[in-house]
């Protein structure tokens, strides 16, 4: 869970996923899961919030069947697709949620 404190320090950052969302067409329900999500695990670490901003929109988009390209959310969060890759699962796993089915087999290779 987070604070309203954390909501407040975070302000900047739930305004580039709203809009980024409203960019990507997404629904406000997508949007709002995806600042609950941010703000469930928001790094202190500056330099770390826009992975996890990013992240946490794309798993929101999973989460409400809303799914975009992890490089259509990276692009538009200016942020590389292999840093939404790396941290998407954990966003998942640290709210509760298992990683869809189709992720398994590639999670050997």
């Amino acid at each position: 869970m987070y604070s309203a404190r954390d909501q407040v320090e975070n302000e900047s950052w739930l305004e580039e996923i709203r809009t980024a969302a409203a960019t990507l067409n997404l629904d406000e329900e997508t949007q709002t899961v995806a600042e609950d999500l941010f703000l469930s695990q928001a790094p202190d670490n500056d330099r770390s919030k826009q992975a996890i901003a990013a992240a946490s929109l794309y798993a929101g988009a999973l989460i409400t069947g809303s799914e975009r390209s992890q490089t259509t959310v990276a692009d538009t969060m200016n942020v590389t697709r292999l840093s939404v890759q790396q941290h998407w699962k954990a966003v998942l796993k640290t709210a509760g949620f298992r990683p869809p089915s189709w992720w398994e087999p590639y999670q050997r290779a």
